[in-house]
């Protein structure tokens, strides 16, 4: 006698997300999971989540049914303020799993949450894995970003006021998730500090069929920085850095610092604001290097670069740890000033046939492909574990 017997029926997958009001890097996660789970023949039964706004995401997540929680009857832009009502949300959201599941049986949730969707709590004998972009950053790591902006004091009193409770019950509901993914050794490292929770690492998926190499367009030799022009990103190192040398840097994104980092920049910077995927290809595969100064969770941004054959000079912390391979792919620095990002460009491996092999090499760590690969195996397990334990 088998094990593990083939179910009788087809299994169903829930998903859940903290919110689908735009397609990013915790979308395309999203995703690359459900179109995994169709490949694997799992049906989702529906999307969970906190907010949406109705905007096209992707074929296969636009046709699936939505559970959207009463929170959402508020203004989109109040997003941040309606922190306190998060755990009420998830609770109604856990509701409404048990009420589906009832009527039509559930086997999996799977949650990629980096806000509180993780927090779900699932029917008896329904697993629940959490692809976890990062614990709470409002909450653990990043607070005093959040509360900056016009209405920073009274979003860090807010903060101040209620991040303890909200800790408190963000660390508890961690105990729903019976299998923790993280996307990078950085975020697995901040599961164990937060959460107390082993989990395992997949990286996230990048288009390295999209990204590629070319001769067909020339390195400019200037620098690049790609991404949202947002406080913890110290785009101001790379103008500071680029205005210091007079060096070429051109800045792709748009943000609530756009004005200010534009009031910085010397003549030698130059702000193309946001662009496409064709033009932000274009980018990486003519830039000298990208300037990564900040700390990610991940850092698909230089995943993507070096799948174009571009270096990259970052920050020593985070996910970029785990993208950059120091003095192969590019070279870490270990403090945001403009004197170690100079001082890092002149380390970076020259532009060459076999740097930019080296870069591509290792970006296919994250394809797309390796991604539902792995991430299929885990459900598989977590599945299969769940199989054993039913009578």
């Amino acid at each position: 006698m088998a094990l593990n017997p083939k179910p009788e029926r087809s299994r169903r997958v829930a998903l859940a997300h903290d919110w689908l009001v735009t397609y990013r890097g915790g979308e395309a996660v999203l995703d690359a999971i459900a179109k995994g789970l169709a490949a694997d023949d799992l049906c989702v039964s529906a999307v969970y989540t906190m907010f949406e706004n109705g905007v096209a995401l992707s074929p296969a997540l636009d046709g699936q049914a939505r559970r959207v929680a009463w929170i959402n009857h508020f203004p989109q832009v109040m997003r941040r303020w309606l922190l306190p009502l998060y755990p009420a949300a998830v609770a109604q959201l856990s509701r409404q799993l048990s009420r589906d599941h009832a009527a039509r049986p559930v086997d999996l949730l799977i949650s990629t949450s980096s806000a509180a969707v993780k927090g779900m709590r699932t029917p008896r004998g329904v697993a629940h894995v959490c692809y976890c972009h990062a614990p709470a950053r409002y909450l653990w790591s990043q607070a005093d970003q959040y509360a900056t902006g016009a209405a920073g004091g009274l979003r860090s009193l807010g903060l101040k006021m209620l991040g303890p409770g909200l800790r408190a019950w963000d660390r508890k509901s961690a105990a729903n998730v019976t299998s923790f993914i993280a996307n990078s050794s950085h975020t697995q490292r901040e599961i164990m500090r937060c959460y107390q929770r082993e989990s395992v690492v997949i990286y996230p998926p990048v288009r390295t069929r999209f990204f590629t190499p070319t001769d067909a367009v020339a390195r400019t030799g200037a620098w690049l920085y790609a991404g949202a022009l947002e406080p913890y990103k110290r785009v101001d190192v790379a103008i500071a850095a680029a205005n210091k040398v007079g060096h070429p840097l051109v800045v792709v994104g748009e943000g609530s610092q756009g004005a200010y980092l534009r009031s910085l920049a010397g003549p030698s910077v130059t702000f193309v604001g946001r662009v496409s995927d064709d033009e932000l290809r274009r980018h990486y595969r003519a830039a000298a290097l990208l300037l990564f100064p900040q700390t990610e969770d991940f850092g698909i941004v230089a995943a993507e670069a070096q799948a174009c054959g571009t270096p990259v000079v970052a920050l020593r912390a985070g996910g970029a740890l785990d993208v950059v391979i120091e003095g192969v792919t590019g070279a870490f620095f270990d403090e945001p000033t403009q004197e170690a990002v100079i001082n890092t460009t002149k380390r970076v491996p020259v532009a060459s046939a076999e740097s930019i092999a080296a870069c591509r090499e290792n970006a296919e760590r994250f394809s797309e492909a390796r991604f539902a690969e792995q991430m299929m195996a885990q459900i598989e397990s977590v599945l299969s574990r769940h199989d054993l334990r039913k009578p």
